[in-house]
């Protein structure tokens, strides 16, 4: 009988696991893309500016005239940017905060 319990039991359990993984962000909450941007971000974009290349800033603008427009390009600039830009790879900015840090970008700099 006990062996039958633990059989249902971990079946359960790694259901549980994998219902509640994406709740395991930052700091077991979630992610804050004003916190995680100011981590890795802003030393060379402070304030949506640029201390790099001034024509290349987080203003809405500036991204257009650059071909940015979404978080899907954001993310693709920080897995792969150009000349001056730090790569952020996968396991630097995982998938997850990649997307709410360019989320932010989008929604804060105008």
């Amino acid at each position: 009988m006990a062996q039958n319990c633990l059989t249902l039991s971990l079946p359960m359990v790694a259901l549980c696991l994998l219902a509640t993984a994406g709740f395991c962000d930052t700091e077991g909450g979630k992610i804050d893309g004003k916190k995680e941007f100011d981590k890795h971000c802003a030393v060379c974009h402070p304030n949506g500016g640029n201390t790099i290349n001034s024509q290349k800033t987080l203003s809405k603008k500036a991204m257009k005239a650059n071909g940015i427009t979404s978080s899907k390009d954001i993310i693709a600039i920080m897995r792969k940017p150009g000349p001056g830009m730090t790569v952020f790879d996968q396991k630097t900015i995982p998938d997850k905060e990649a997307k709410v840090i360019a989320d932010y970008i989008l929604k804060t700099f105008k």
